[in-house]
């Protein structure tokens, strides 16, 4: 048990930190000591300067590959930040054009795309159906007049004419021949004529039949063979004739009805063709740009009147027999990108970046179990709607989905977006779908990520550099100055204003001030973490709503305090479990009296929100042997590297102290008490050096003061991390306790600077019912934790008689001695048994 005694404070008070040392207040002058509401905007990015000019290089540069990554924490405001600085740029680039697919008609399997200016795609979409419905009246009209039917019926009248014209003519050749020519289903046939008798006894002329045919001699029936062939060679001749002039009839209705047809749809045509081929107030030398799309349009436009002359018979059809079920999709347009002519450029944030959000897909339509689709079903993604624009993206998001990553990089590398359906490429059995034509891209990509994540592609990815040239990196603090207060005072005033907040009164903003500082983890910095601010302002607000008392009309400090009290206890349930142990005692750690080779060592535990100090009890042993310093942490590997380290530094610091006029020789074991998690961190390394001393030189340490340090070879105490925590840590755990004024935490000078302690801490400090001490060395803390001086070393080796050092040495030297004196007693027991073995062997060879 530690044995109580009372602290010699006058050794320890050159090395107290006073109050004001311990938490750097904000000073109201620096703001003018106005409240929220009196404070003047800020329109910049407060502490990103590197970042901004970053940006606005990135922005500038227009050059393939000088995409941007924005580097930074989250909460740094790189986000918001990002989208403001584009939207306020794109506002004044021109709105980019509009992009629709149409149909191929002669390739349907690959939609040809066209663009049109900014705002023309909706029109020209909404033109081509209300077309299609006049088409139908139209042409269903000009086929109905009189003037196509009068014109049809004397081409058809002349056939006939000149048709029956040549079959008159063959018949009567025919029948000069002696044949009658006979049609059937399966053609002409020629039948041979004979004369004879009809029944009236008259000549005549008829039809010889089979039998009489039959019995003709040979040479007569070889005589109408003849004649036959040559009769059907003529017949074939005039048969081909009259086909020459039905293909020649076809030909002339079919230019009647494409002259009747496209005369009656070229008005109709012609007034989509100049609203949206040669749009208005567009002279020849400003049609420059747009001459290749304007000529494709064309093309299309041309392809199309051809198409609706060829299937005429479709429109009159459809309006005769009213029927519905004729698909007249071909002849419209799929607004695939619609931009705003008023809005400028397009700046696209896609915070959920899939493979197609990104590059657009083709859909499918189920159609009794069959997939259908058409160009109609094109979608398009992320990137086609930043074309001529921005596309903002989340690196992280981006990685995590398949194949996502290497669609930005093909688009950015090409400078096209082809749409393509993964399933074609990974799908077991290929999968027939469009091609829709690929559409040029001209996007800029700004990616926003951790530095981690930059590193990763950067090390990883050869590609990465060349297409993202520009890093725009956003620090997490700024130097604390004059100039830095007044901005966060402001920024402070514009987050009241944009959530329409009640306004904080100057105790507030210096609260705010100071928590910035804190969570920068130095009075000379301020935290610019962007977010954390924002929700602690937001937080102070509602704790100022539901105060009665104050009948919320300002917010003050006292609410400010509550919302950072509050948000550290949403997230303490670990730290109060953790805390509620050491209470009850299941964890022991002993904050009154004294105890040789026992202290008190303080770490930070830290969790995804929220981080926390607590005490931890050290314990050292020394007895005789030759191993040296050992930590059982480490012999059970339940230490990293860098604890390591700093117990290496610790055995190297002993050997400098104590063995350079003798060896050490002495066993020691360090370990972390009731410790199952392991260890890491050089931060004890001194605390484990007060516990060796404290065990070698038998002067018992303080229990009431906790340490923290890292030491070097040399014995100068070296800075840590955590120093707020670990200090308030402590401190939670004293004051659930007892506060008795003895208690404290012993830090490198070093970090003094880092000191933002809460405000429960500096009242006990100012009260004097706890300490803070700053030191340099090691013997300046073995000062403060026993009381004794530490001792100086002099000429010979030696050290100031009853210092700590001197004592250390001494136990060190009898240590020595003794192994020593125990070695040559072994030696010598083990040469006396010797002799008497070998007196004992001689005898029973005289005996023999």
């Amino acid at each position: 048990m530690a044995r109580k005694t009372n602290i010699n404070k006058g050794n320890a008070d050159k090395w107290r930190l006073p109050p004001e040392s311990l938490r750097k207040a904000a000073n109201p002058k620096n703001w003018n000591g106005k409240s929220s509401d009196e404070l003047k905007s800020i329109k910049r990015l407060i502490g990103q300067e590197r970042a901004v000019e970053s940006i606005s290089f990135g922005l500038d540069v227009p050059s393939r590959g000088y995409n941007i990554f924005v580097s930074g924490r989250p909460g740094s405001g790189r986000t918001n930040y990002t989208l403001k600085r584009l939207r306020e740029r794109a506002k004044n680039i021109p709105a980019p054009c509009d992009w629709v697919y149409v149909y191929n008609f002669d390739e349907p399997g690959e939609p040809l795309v066209m663009s049109l200016p900014a705002g023309h795609g909706k029109g020209l979409c909404e033109a081509l159906d209300e077309l299609i419905n006049e088409l139908k009246v139209t042409i269903s009209k000009a086929f109905e007049q009189s003037q196509y039917e009068d014109a049809k019926a004397q081409y058809v009248k002349t056939f006939q004419e000149k048709a029956g014209a040549i079959m008159d003519e063959l018949k009567a050749w025919s029948a000069e021949k002696g044949f009658s020519l006979k049609r059937t289903p399966q053609g002409f046939v020629n039948i041979p004529l004979i004369d004879a008798k009809d029944d009236d006894g008259k000549d005549v002329v008829r039809e010889i039949q089979p039998e009489e045919f039959e019995a003709l001699d040979d040479e007569k029936q070889k005589s109408y063979q003849a004649a036959s062939e040559e009769v059907s060679q003529k017949t074939l001749v005039s048969l081909r004739n009259i086909r020459d002039m039905e293909k020649d009839l076809k030909e002339k209705l079919s230019k009647l009805e494409a002259e009747i047809c496209r005369s009656a749809i070229t008005p109709c045509l012609s007034e989509v063709r100049e609203k949206y081929i040669c749009p208005k107030g567009k002279g020849k030398k400003e049609e420059s740009k747009e001459e290749t799309e304007n000529k494709n349009l064309s093309k299309w436009f041309d392809r199309m009147t051809d198409d609706v002359i060829e299937n005429f018979g479709v429109f009159v059809t459809s309006v005769r027999e009213d029927s519905a079920e004729v698909d007249f999709s071909r002849y419209t347009a799929n607004l695939f990108v619609s931009n705003d002519p008023a809005s400028g450029a397009p700046v696209v944030w896609e915070t959920n970046p899939t493979y197609y959000n990104l590059s657009g897909k083709v859909e499918y339509e189920s159609r009794q179990g069959y997939l259908y689709t058409d160009f109609r079903r094109i979608v398009a993604g992320a990137f086609h709607k930043a074309n001529g624009g921005y596309l903002v993206l989340d690196a992280d998001k981006v990685l995590m989905n398949f194949m996502s990553w290497e669609a930005v990089k093909r688009v950015l590398r090409t400078r096209e977006s082809s749409i393509e359906n993964l399933g074609e490429q990974y799908g077991a059995i290929p999968v027939s779908s469009l091609r829709p034509m690929p559409i040029p891209m001209n996007v800029k990509v700004v990616m926003v990520g951790t530095p981690y994540i930059y590193e990763l592609l950067q090390y990883y990815d050869p590609e990465f550099h060349k297409i993202f040239k520009i890093k725009a990196s956003f620090d997490f603090d700024m130097p604390r100055n004059k100039r830095a207060e007044q901005e966060m005072a402001a920024f402070v005033a514009d987050v009241t204003r944009e959530e329409k907040l009640l306004p904080f009164d100057t105790s507030a903003i210096a609260e705010v001030l100071e928590w910035a500082s804190r969570e920068a983890d130095d009075q000379k910095l301020l935290s610019i973490e962007i977010g954390g601010i924002r929700e602690l302002v937001v937080e102070s607000h509602a704790w100022a709503k539901a105060d009665k008392k104050e009948g919320a009309l300002r917010v003050s400090q006292k609410h400010v305090q509550k919302a950072i009290e509050h948000k550290k206890y949403r997230s303490g349930l670990y730290q109060e479990k953790l805390q509620r142990a050491l209470d009850t005692g299941l964890i022991r750690v002993d904050t009154e009296g004294e105890m040789v080779g026992q202290i008190n060592g303080l770490s930070v535990i830290e969790l995804s929100d929220s981080r926390f100090g607590h005490p931890s009890r050290i314990t050292a042993n020394v007895y005789m042997g030759q191993e040296g310093v050992i930590n059982i942490e480490r012999e059970v590997k339940m230490t990293g590297p860098i604890h390591n380290k700093g117990l290496m530094i610790l055995s190297s610091y002993l050997g400098r102290k104590y063995a350079q006029d003798m060896p050490l020789s002495l066993s020691a074991r360090l370990t972390f008490e009731q410790n199952y998690g392991g260890v890491e961190g050089d931060s004890a390394s001194s605390t484990e050096l007060y516990c060796l001393l404290s065990a070698l030189s038998g002067l018992p340490l303080k229990q009431s003061i906790a340490v923290t340090g890292s030491v070097d070879q040399f014995g100068n105490v070296q800075p840590i991390g955590g120093v707020n925590e670990k200090i308030e840590g402590f401190f939670e755990c004293c004051r659930r306790r007892r506060l008795t004024g003895e208690q404290g935490v012993v830090i490198p000078k070093q970090n003094v600077t880092h000191l933002m302690l809460n405000h429960e801490v500096l009242e006990a400090v100012k009260d004097g019912k706890f300490s803070i001490w700053a030191i340099e060395t090691i013997d300046e803390g073995i000062e403060i934790l026993t009381g004794v001086k530490a001792g100086k070393e002099k000429k010979n080796g030696s050290f100031t008689p009853s210092s700590v050092h001197f004592k250390v040495k001494a136990r060190l030297r009898k240590l020595l001695e003794n192994a020593a004196k125990l070695n040559k007693k072994l030696r010598k027991d083990s040469n006396d048994t010797s002799d008497e073995t070998q007196d004992s062997g001689g005898g029973a060879d005289e005996d023999e």
